[in-house]
């Protein structure tokens, strides 16, 4: 007698013609909603990082000869906004301030409130110090004495004899203070971190 044939069986035959079936419209909304909500919440902490790094850094560009030999016209800077309201000022900081409403400059911190700044025979001495300057362009050829009054800062380029600064119009008040310069940071090649000196030994005890 012959053998039966199988015969498969009704769940086999519902199995094998199954056909997935197609993304409903209402799944279709869910995941465009879900898409375009994490592109909000993306454009939204970006929004947020941006706000909180320019409170603190702010970008400057070199724009004259000032302060070579140390900085040249057409760098960028990354300024420190923060630096003065979280730690003290230190002689030999590179500093950004309102110069006016229309410009800001880029100085050395060279005197603090109750100092005394001396410059003759090529050196500058603050409170009887001679400062170390290995940064500057040439020895200033001007000579004067300047008491730094409370609630200001004397400045100086370093391209000393070619500077508009401290020397010609006087103090910068405190308020107009932007911050400290960190580093250069645009053309690449030019690179560097902006570490002050240590440019007077003993400092007065009358300063911060």
């Amino acid at each position: 007698m012959d053998n039966p044939t199988p015969i498969e069986s009704d769940s086999a035959l519902t199995e094998s013609n199954v056909i997935p079936a197609e993304p409903g419209e209402d799944t279709q909304k869910i995941s465009l909603r879900t898409y375009l909500f994490e592109i909000l919440q993306t454009l939204i902490l970006a929004a947020v990082m941006y706000v909180m790094i320019d409170a603190v850094i702010a970008r400057v560009r070199v724009e004259n000869i000032s302060m070579l030999p140390t900085l040249h016209p057409g760098e960028f800077l990354l300024v420190n906004k923060l630096a003065y309201k979280i730690s003290p000022m230190s002689r030999g900081d590179i500093v950004i301030f309102h110069h006016d409403e229309k410009e800001d400059y880029i100085k050395r911190l060279i005197g603090l409130p109750g100092d005394t700044i001396e410059v003759g025979d090529g050196k500058v001495s603050v409170n009887q110090q001679v400062l170390t300057e290995p940064y500057i362009a040439a020895p200033p050829s001007y000579n004067g004495v300047w008491q730094v009054p409370a609630g200001s800062v004397f400045v100086l380029g370093d391209n000393r004899n070619s500077s508009s600064d401290s020397h010609s119009w006087g103090f910068v008040s405190l308020e107009k203070l932007i911050g400290k310069a960190l580093v250069v940071y645009w053309p690449l090649q030019n690179a560097q971190f902006l570490t002050h000196p240590n440019i007077v030994s003993a400092a007065s005890s009358e300063g911060p």
